[in-house]
C-alpha cells in the first residue's frame, strides 16, 4: 500500500501541527529512525487539505532581519548556574511570569520529551536545560489557540520549525498576544536512538525521571546528576550529536538555519565570545532580537547583556549560515541500526578508531590509572 504523506517523504520536520489540526485524527508521525513522516490514513481523511495548510516544509517561511545582536546573562546567579548557557530564556520566562503571562515550552516527563505550561516561577525548573533529541508537541497547538482565545498571553519557547508552526496554526489575530523564542538548532534525532542507547546501559526513557545533555560546556549525557559514562569519556549518544550523525532527514536541509529569524528573539550559546574566560565558564547566552515583541521581552527581563562581534557569532554558529551537513557514515551509520547492531556498535564501525581510544580511556579510569573528572 501507498503510503500517502503531509508533506514530501521524508522531509517531516516532526512539529506536528498537522496532527492537532485534522479534525478526523487522520494523521500519524512514523519514525523510521532516519525520518519523520506524517502519514495520511486515507479511509479516515475528508481532504479538507487544512493539514497542508498548517504544513511548513512547502511553504517560503516567515523570518526577519535581526535588529540587535548582544550576549548576555541572567542577573540572577542561581539562575545562570542552573542553565546550560547564559539563563536567559529562563530569565524572560520569569519576567513574563511576573506580569501574568503563560509559558509553553519542553519538559520531560513519563518518558516523554513533550511541551506543557507554567505559571508560577517554580515550574520553570522543568525547562530548564538543553534537550539534544526531537520532541513531541503534539496537543500543545490546540491547548495554546485556546488560551489565547480565552485573552492569556503566551510566551512559546522552542525549535524554530515550531515556533513557525505554532504561529501558522493560530493564525495572525490570535497571534498577537503570542510571544516567541526561537532557539539555535543543529537539528535532532529520533527519540528511539536516544532510548536504543540508553538500553544498552540498563536504562531506558521510561524509567528515568531526570536527564540532562550538558553541564555547561561539557556536552556529555547524564542519568541526574550521574553521567551515563565518566565524564571524561564521550558517550556515543553525544558523539554522534555533534558530529551531525543522526538527526532525521529533514534537518540536513532545515529552511530556518539562516541569519533571518522566525521569533521574536532567538536564543543560543554565544560561541566566539570576546569576554574573559571567566565569564565563558558561567555561560554567555547570545541574543538576536527581530521585533518590537522581542524588545519588549528583553526590557521587561532581569538580564545583563552587552555587545557582541556580529562577524564571530556567524562564524561560531553554522545553523545561523547553513544547516548542519550530513556526514559520510551516516547512511552506514543507520544501515548498521536497522540490522541489529546496537547503538554504540554502529558507531563502532564507522568511527572505530574514535570508539576504541573512548572505550581504552573508559578502562584507565575504572583501573584508576586515569581520574573520572572533567576536562
Amino acid at each position: 500500500m501507498v503510503m500517502v504523506t503531509v508533506c514530501e517523504k521524508d522531509m517531516c520536520a516532526g512539529c506536528m501541527a498537522c496532527i492537532d489540526i485534522c479534525p478526523k485524527d487522520a494523521i500519524t508521525i512514523r519514525d523510521s529512525l532516519h525520518a519523520y513522516n506524517a502519514v495520511i490514513d486515507t479511509d479516515k481523511c475528508v481532504e479538507c487539505t487544512a493539514c497542508h495548510k498548517v504544513c511548513q516544509v512547502g511553504q517560503k517561511p516567515d523570518c526577519h532581519e535581526p535588529r540587535l545582536w548582544i550576549q548576555g546573562w541572567a542577573d540572577n546567579e542561581d539562575i545562570r548556574k542552573r542553565s546550560s548557557s547564559g539563563g536567559i530564556a529562563t530569565a524572560l520566562m520569569a519576567a513574563f511570569i511576573e506580569e501574568g503571562g503563560t509559558v509553553c515550552s519542553c519538559t520531560f516527563a513519563h518518558g516523554v520529551f513533550g511541551f506543557d505550561f507554567a505559571e508560577s516561577y517554580d515550574d520553570l525548573r522543568r525547562f530548564v536545560g538543553s534537550k539534544y533529541v526531537k520532541s513531541n508537541p503534539s496537543g500543545i497547538y490546540k491547548k495554546i489557540k485556546t488560551r489565547l482565545k480565552n485573552g492569556e498571553k503566551i510566551l512559546f519557547i522552542g525549535l524554530p520549525c515550531q515556533v513557525a508552526a505554532v504561529k501558522k496554526y493560530v493564525g495572525d489575530k490570535l497571534a498577537k498576544c503570542l510571544y516567541t523564542v526561537d532557539l539555535i538548532c543543529h537539528g535532532s534525532p529520533s527519540p528511539k536512538l536516544l532510548d536504543m542507547f540508553l538500553k544498552e546501559y540498563n536504562c531506558s526513557l521510561d524509567g528515568i525521571t531526570d536527564i540532562r545533555f550538558r553541564k555547561k560546556t561539557t556536552f556529555h549525557l547524564y542519568d541526574g546528576c550521574e553521567g551515563i559514562l565518566p565524564e571524561r569519556v564521550q558517550d556515543n549518544y553525544t558523539f554522534a550529536f555533534l558530529n551531525c550523525l543522526d538527526y532525521t532527514e529533514n534537518c540536513y536541509k532545515c529552511k530556518y538555519a539562516q541569519k533571518e529569524r522566525v521569533g521574536d528573539i532567538t536564543l543560543g550559546d554565544s560561541w566566539g565570545s570576546e569576554m574573559s574566560s571567566s565569564e565563558q565558564c558561567k555561560g554567555i547566552s547570545l541574543v538576536l532580537c527581530q521585533t518590537d515583541k522581542g524588545h519588549k521581552l528583553l526590557e521587561n527581563s532581569k538580564i545583563h547583556l552587552g555587545d557582541v562581534s556580529i562577524e564571530k557569532a556567524l562564524a561560531s554558529n553554522h545553523q545561523l549560515r547553513h544547516p548542519s551537513v550530513a556526514p559520510e557514515k551516516r547512511k552506514d551509520f543507520f544501515a548498521y541500526l536497522e540490522s541489529g547492531l546496537g547503538f554504540n556498535k554502529a558507531v563502532a564501525k564507522c568511527y572505530p578508531k574514535i570508539y576504541y581510544k573512548q572505550k581504552l580511556k573508559e578502562l584507565l579510569i575504572k583501573t584508576k590509572i586515569l581520574r573520572g573528572v572533567d576536562v
